[in-house]
């Protein structure tokens, strides 16, 4: 019997066409349009029927089909139009509302959730995760409570409805999540409420501990590796990113499949780790290439990333802490040794004394990788580095990745959207932060102070706040990457006004 078709891209050769023949610009628009009719089901299989019925006549149009069948999604940004006599931070203020969504229902891709959201902005219309950890710190300048714990509210209804959260509230990426920030979005809203915040969410804290360790129990010494986890040669435990799924991404349909035409890995190994790769959120980047010039090399789920392990030692920390305070001692000890042990794992995989800077593992060939990149702040932001090592990351950043704007995000120009010349607002949070909790105040102040500078400057020109820079040559745009730069910003607004403030 054959399954009912619930969404657009299980639409089989129709959703295929569509995204293959360019009918819409970027890839990201069909999974999101909505069937014309009554009920979903019945509407994508009708509209199906008609294609297969209509697709060979000498007068089918492609296009005109799909319009006639399918309603666009909503352009909420429009009507909004950005007044350059006005300060950045007024700008801020207003842009909250327009990047504000209520609850919605509608017969989309998209996964309803019960409280209001902020999104990115820009190709980006649904609240996506990570991204919502830095729009968080603006909020809370903001004096926009409320809505932090709306958005908390939310991921903690995709923990207990799906088991994660999703890289965004789509169905399609329903196979991934993103970098887990759950907890320190817990602790931000403990700031404002209490430590009794912690304790309420507790559970959900734990069910996404259990999401990133699925497998555990499978390990052994024939398997090194299964879903997010992978076990290091010493016995250890550490993680990396993955995806339930290896066919070509809905959302970039076109990019998947012809990058697996002229790839030499197999399609459904490929497919899994560029899917792997966006759940890293840096999507794409040459920290995930075996050759840092070859898109195709890709191999993320052959890598230990170093801020992925950092996030996962704060989470451990943040449950044993509420454990200790509930006096359950036994549960506390376990997430304390887990912490404990993940610590000691990351100083001896990713930690490169000959080079005083940490990198992430090749687990598979049992080697650090090469790339420098800006995930090496982690340690310093989580205190996992020693002060001696902080200090060596800390000179190699100023002396390799200090530019005009602020931090390169990796130290290779390859064209991808997570290499160099672009400066990316989180990156930029994690490693001046981090800085700070080592003493380095100097350098931590001109890392602020130029990208505030490249914020404003861009925001005086175009009246924008964008998803990213070129911190490397300032009368230059960002590039790079599967769309345009985008404008909005929620991440670059929400670190712009933290920053403003400290």
């Amino acid at each position: 019997m054959q399954q009912p078709i619930k969404y657009i891209h299980e639409l089989g050769e129709l959703f295929e066409q569509v995204q293959l023949a360019n009918v819409f610009p970027d890839n990201k628009t069909f999974p999101d349009c909505t069937p014309k009719g009554i009920n979903n089901e019945e509407s994508l299989q009708e509209i199906k029927i008609r294609y297969n019925e209509q697709k060979n006549l000498s007068e089918f149009d492609l296009k005109t089909f799909v319009l006639n069948n399918f309603d666009l999604p909503q352009d909420y940004d429009t009507s909004y139009r950005s007044d350059k006599t006005e300060s950045a931070k007024e700008h801020i203020e207003k842009l909250w509302t327009v990047l504000t969504r209520e609850p919605h229902n509608e017969k989309s891709s998209l996964i309803p959730l019960p409280n209001p959201y902020i999104v990115p902005g820009g190709r980006f219309g649904e609240v996506y995760y990570w991204d919502s950890y830095f729009t968080m710190l603006g909020l809370q300048e903001s004096g926009k409570i409320d809505m932090i714990q709306a958005m908390v509210d939310n991921f903690t209804y995709l923990i207990y409805k799906i088991g994660h959260i999703p890289n965004a509230n789509r169905i399609y990426y329903i196979g991934r999540s993103q970098p887990p920030f759950y907890a320190l979005m817990l602790q931000l809203l403990s700031q404002e409420k209490g430590p009794q915040v912690l304790t309420d969410y507790l559970p959900y804290m734990e069910k996404e501990y259990e999401f990133w360790t699925e497998g555990k129990r499978q390990l052994r010494a024939d398997v090194k590796a299964t879903k997010r986890i992978a076990k290091m040669p010493d016995g250890s435990i550490m993680n990396r990113y993955w995806d339930s799924f290896n066919t070509p991404r809905p959302e970039a349909y076109k990019e998947d499949f012809e990058l697996a035409a002229h790839s030499k890995q197999k399609p459904e190994e490929l497919y899994r780790h560029l899917r792997a790769a966006a759940e890293s959120g840096w999507d794409f980047s040459s920290r995930w290439f075996k050759d840092p010039n070859l898109f195709e090399s890709i191999h993320t789920t052959d890598i230990i990333p170093v801020d992925l392990n950092c996030l996962l030692v704060y989470l451990e920390e943040t449950i044993a802490e509420v454990y200790t305070s509930q006096k359950s001692n036994a549960s506390a000890r376990r997430f304390a040794a887990a912490a404990q042990a993940r610590r000691a794992a990351i100083q001896k995989y990713c930690w490169n004394e000959e080079k005083g800077f940490y990198f992430d593992y090749d687990f598979v060939s049992n080697t650090q990788k090469q790339s420098e990149t800006l995930a090496a702040a982690f340690p310093l932001f989580f205190s996992i580095a020693t002060q001696a090592q902080a200090e060596r990351v800390a000179q190699v950043l100023e002396d390799k990745f200090l530019k005009t704007g602020g931090l390169l995000t990796t130290l290779a120009f390859t064209g991808q959207q997570w290499d160099a010349p672009n400066g990316w607002a989180p990156l930029q949070w994690i490693a001046y932060k981090g800085l700070k909790n080592y003493g380095f105040d100097e350098l931590a102040q001109k890392v602020k102070s130029r990208w505030l500078e490249l914020n404003l400057k861009v925001y005086k020109e175009t009246g924008k706040m964008t998803e990213k820079y070129n911190v490397n040559d300032e009368n230059l745009e960002a590039g790079g990457g599967e769309y345009p730069n985008q404008d909005g910003f929620g991440w670059t607004n929400g670190v712009f006004l933290k920053m403003m403030e400290e």
